[in-house]
């Protein structure tokens, strides 16, 4: 039987874990000004005149301000010269201010007025009649669609130079942040592996994992994949789960926020005995966890981690390139406010890596019809070269290295 797999009750499993959040230190007003003021040298260099960012992890990464997306258009106007100011409906300015930490000018728009003309208007009143005006790259098409139709004198860019230039690259208060979430979600795998049992459903563990977030101290509700059998072979899974049974193996792959920054995390091992070439795959999907890792240097394009994992599976006799059996997806994402953001270890992106640039190391194997195996951990930059956040699964009959 696999070591640390099954044997408790959820009751005795939840009763280990606390709170795990103690010293965590949230981003301060200083940080969200440093931010803007690198936006808007970013911005100077690439002659852009002012930028919006979005209601989500953009506004918030750059303001303090934590307000969700919608149908009305709710952001900031950060000038490439000068104060940040507010775009939001006129009912929602008191509400707003109560929200933001970077204090600005909210500008209000009633319901049957334009939020378009509004934000034209405000350019102009900032002195900026004409030029480059990049738009958050998660805002909705009818935003920048809005903006388009109410005035041609602005050439509207994608701000992803700005937002990504400065997301990428974590702080030291946004890696510490990232750290303690992936230690928290670390301790619900553990937990979440005791209380495998037969005819446990998907169901069921997905909510304990959220409980068992929880209870470490995370917010909300946790992402959550769960899969048993040959249900594994789906990267993010099938309509109808299957109950586990005996010598099934699991996949499970879940994360938590902690101050809005995610964690990441999949194991995979098997619930009983692990077949000869369910050993052999999962040995080689750690091994080319590792060649990504050992490709992962200052100044690698992040393509290059991709092929490092890739050229390894085909040495196996896995592939090519993204067929299957072999690795049907990239390697990794960078994460950090999101889940999923830039750069990518993924063949095309160029991006040079650099200090504080976090990443998953996924380059996950799937089996048409038998099984799949991932195993994801996270790693950030040093000027040294990559560090992981949590060290790889130990093996598939120790996968938490309780006898390591």
């Amino acid at each position: 039987m696999t070591i640390g797999v099954g044997g408790s009750s959820p009751e005795a499993a939840l009763a280990e874990l606390s709170d795990m959040t103690a010293g965590i230190k949230p981003i301060q007003l200083d940080e969200f000004k440093q931010r803007v003021e690198k936006a808007q040298s970013i911005m100077r260099q690439q002659n852009i005149a002012a930028t919006y960012v979005n209601a989500g992890t953009s506004l918030y990464y750059f303001t303090g301000t934590r307000w969700y997306a919608s149908e009305r258009m709710v952001g900031a106007i950060i000038p490439a010269e000068g104060d940040v100011e507010y775009i939001a409906p006129f009912f929602e300015i008191d509400t707003m201010k109560g929200f933001m930490q970077l204090k600005g000018k909210v500008n209000g728009w009633h319901e049957d007025e334009s939020p378009y003309q509004l934000m034209i208007n405000l350019l102009k009143d900032k002195n900026i009649p004409e030029g480059k005006i990049a738009i958050d790259e998660s805002a909705a098409f009818f935003i920048y669609d809005g903006l388009r139709q109410v005035s041609d004198q602005y050439e509207f860019v994608n701000a992803k130079p700005v937002t990504a230039g400065c997301r990428m690259q974590k702080s030291a208060t946004e890696l510490a942040l990232l750290q303690r979430a992936k230690e928290m979600t670390l301790e619900v795998h553990k937990a979440a592996a005791k209380i495998l049992k037969p005819g446990i459903s998907t169901q069921e563990v997905t909510g304990f994992i959220n409980k068992a977030h929880q209870k470490v101290g995370a917010a909300g509700s946790s992402f959550c994949i769960v899969l048993f059998g040959v249900d594994t072979s789906f990267p993010h899974g099938v309509k109808t789960p299957k109950i586990l049974e005996q010598d099934d193996i699991v996949l499970i792959d879940t994360g938590c926020l902690l101050e809005g920054y995610n964690s990441d995390i999949t194991r995979t091992y098997v619930y009983g005995d692990a077949t000869s070439k369910q050993r052999e795959m999962w040995q080689i999907e750690k091994q080319a966890q590792a060649e990504a890792f050992a490709r992962a240097e200052i100044n690698t394009p992040c393509g290059d981690v991709d092929s490092a994992a890739r050229n390894y599976l085909e040495s196996q006799g896995l592939g090519p390139a993204y067929q299957v059996p072999g690795l049907p997806h990239r390697t990794g994402h960078g994460i950090g406010l999101d889940i999923h953001e830039w750069p990518y270890l993924v063949k095309n992106d160029r991006t040079p890596l650099a200090p504080g640039m976090c990443f998953s190391n996924e380059p996950m194997l799937v089996i048409p019809g038998e099984f799949g195996v991932r195993l994801e951990d996270h790693f950030y930059m040093t000027a040294e070269g990559p560090k992981w956040f949590t060290e790889p699964s130990h093996s598939i009959d120790d996968p938490f290295g309780y006898q390591a």
